[in-house]
């Protein structure tokens, strides 16, 4: 079992930065590839970005290009989302995810979610 706990949400302002992070216990990520999902009200989860166990294989939605970074230190247990040049749109709940296969909606492992809020 993996057990994961996001941190970091809260009210900004458009064109400001936030860094989400996503703490893990029961496993060392090491073994897991993960990621980052939001989702907004009235709108199914999507995918932002995602990472390889090693974290040298990183993949980002086309919305997030550019913005948003994600990284991880496998010897903290943890995963951060950088997000830089927020925009109003960027305003859902964020959940991190991770998995021993590719990450997808399907994904075996998730967090509670933490409250990303953008003001224009």
């Amino acid at each position: 079992q993996v057990q994961l706990v996001e941190s970091g949400g809260g009210l900004v302002q458009a064109g400001g930065s936030l860094r989400l992070s996503c703490a893990a216990s029961g496993r060392t990520l090491s073994r897991y590839n993960m990621g980052w999902f939001r989702q907004a009200p009235g709108k199914e989860r999507e995918l932002v970005a995602a990472s390889n166990w090693g974290g040298l294989s990183t993949y980002y939605a086309d919305f997030v290009k550019g913005r948003f970074t994600i990284s991880r230190d496998n010897a903290k247990n943890t995963m951060y989302l950088q997000m830089n040049s927020l925009k109003p749109e960027d305003t859902a709940i964020y959940y991190c995810a991770a998995d021993r296969s590719r990450i997808t909606l399907a994904t075996q492992y998730w967090g509670q979610g933490t409250q990303v809020t953008v003001s224009s």
